[in-house]
C-alpha cells in the first residue's frame, strides 16, 4: 500500500479481549477487581515502606520505587481497557494512543531497571555484607533510582517521536486492549523499518543488558551461598532473593518476547501484554508481602498500630459518654 492511498487517521479501533457482549461484562468485572487488588497492594507497599523506619534501607527504597512503577503501569492500561470493555466505539484517539505508547515503553523501561539494581543490591548485601553500607550508599541509591528511571523515559521519548513522524492506513483497527509500539507497526503505510531498528536497539539495552546484570549477580550469589556451610546462613541468604526471584520471572519472560519478536500472532501479543502490564503489578506486591518476613512484619506492626489507636480513641468517646451520662 503506498503513502497516497491513505487517509488521516484521527483514531484507533482497539478490537480488545472478546466481542460477545457477555463475556465482555464478566471480564469487565474481572479486571475491575484485579486493579483495585493491584491498587490496594501496591498503595499498601508505598505506604508500610514509608512510614516503618526498620524499611528505610535500599533494598526497601528499590521495592518503593518498583511498586510506584507497577502502579503507573497498570494505570496506564487497565482504566481504558475497563472503558472500552462497556463502550460500543472501542476507540482511542491518535494523540491518546501515543501517550499510552510513551508510558506503557517508559514503565516497562524502568522496571526493567528497577529490577536490575534490586539485584546488585543483594548482590552487595550477600557477597559483601561487611561493606554493604559502604557499597549501596544513599547517594548511589538515588543515583541508580533516577537513572533508571531516566533511562525508561529517554527511549520512550525517542521511540514515541518516531512513530509520531508515521503515516497510518485506512485500516487502524488492533486487535488489543491497548496502545504498544509494536501494534502500531502493521498499521502503518511508512516505512518502519528505522522505527523498528530503533525499538529493538532500546528492547536489547532494556531487557537483555539489565537481564546480563542480574544474570551475573546472581552468579555470585549462588556461588557465596554455596560457600556457606551452615544449612540455616544458606536458606535465610536464599529468602532474601526469592521474592525479587520469582517478580524478575514474571516480568522478563513476557516484556522481552513482546518487544524482541513484535510479529507474534495476536492471541500471543494479548497473553505476553496481558501478564506485564496486567498480572505482574497485582502480583509482585503479593509476593513480597507474603514471602519477605521483614514486610510481614511491618504490615503486623503497623495494623496493631492503627486497631491500637482506634481502641484508644473508642475508650475516649466511652469515657466522655460516661462523664456526660452522669452528670
Amino acid at each position: 500500500m503506498t503513502l497516497g492511498n491513505h487517509s488521516t487517521i484521527t483514531e484507533f479501533i482497539l478490537l480488545g479481549l472478546a466481542a460477545d457482549s457477555r463475556i465482555q461484562v464478566l471480564l469487565f468485572v474481572l479486571f475491575l477487581g484485579i486493579y483495585l487488588m493491584t491498587m490496594i497492594g501496591n498503595l499498601m507497599m508505598l505506604l508500610v515502606i514509608r512510614v516503618d523506619s526498620h524499611l528505610h534501607s535500599p533494598m526497601y527504597i528499590f521495592l518503593n520505587h518498583l511498586s510506584f512503577t507497577d502502579l503507573c503501569l497498570s494505570s496506564v492500561t487497565v482504566p481504558k481497557m475497563l472503558e472500552n470493555l462497556l463502550s460500543q466505539r472501542k476507540s482511542i484517539s491518535v494523540e491518546g494512543c501515543m501517550a499510552q505508547v510513551f508510558f506503557v515503553f517508559a514503565t516497562i523501561g524502568t522496571e526493567a531497571c528497577v529490577l536490575a539494581v534490586m539485584a546488585y543490591d543483594r548482590y552487595a548485601a550477600i557477597c559483601h555484607p561487611l561493606i554493604y553500607g559502604q557499597i549501596m550508599s544513599e547517594q548511589l541509591c538515588r543515583v541508580l533510582v533516577w537513572a533508571s528511571w531516566g533511562l525508561g523515559f529517554l527511549d520512550a521519548l525517542i521511540n514515541t517521536l518516531l512513530a509520531w513522524n508515521l503515516d497510518f492506513c485506512e485500516v487502524h483497527a488492533m486487535p488489543h486492549f491497548s496502545c504498544e509500539l509494536p501494534s502500531l507497526f502493521p498499521l502503518s503505510c511508512s516505512n518502519v523499518s528505522i522505527n523498528f531498528a530503533v525499538m529493538i536497539c532500546s528492547a536489547i539495552l532494556h531487557a537483555l543488558g539489565t537481564l546480563l546484570l542480574i544474570f551475573f549477580s546472581y552468579a555470585h550469589i549462588i556461588a557465596t551461598i554455596l560457600s556457606i556451610s551452615s544449612t540455616t546462613g544458606r536458606s535465610k541468604a536464599f529468602s532474601t532473593c526469592s521474592s525479587h526471584l520469582t517478580a524478575v520471572s514474571f516480568f522478563y519472560g513476557s516484556a522481552i518476547l513482546r518487544y524482541l519478536m513484535p510479529t507474534l500472532s495476536s492471541s500471543l501479543e494479548l497473553f505476553f501484554s496481558m501478564q506485564y502490564s496486567v498480572v505482574t503489578p497485582l502480583v509482585n506486591p503479593l509476593v513480597y508481602s507474603l514471602k519477605n518476613k521483614e514486610v510481614k512484619a511491618a504490615l503486623k506492626r503497623m495494623f496493631q498500630k492503627d486497631f491500637q489507636q482506634i481502641a484508644e480513641n473508642r475508650q475516649r468517646m466511652d469515657g466522655k459518654s460516661d462523664r456526660i451520662a452522669s452528670k
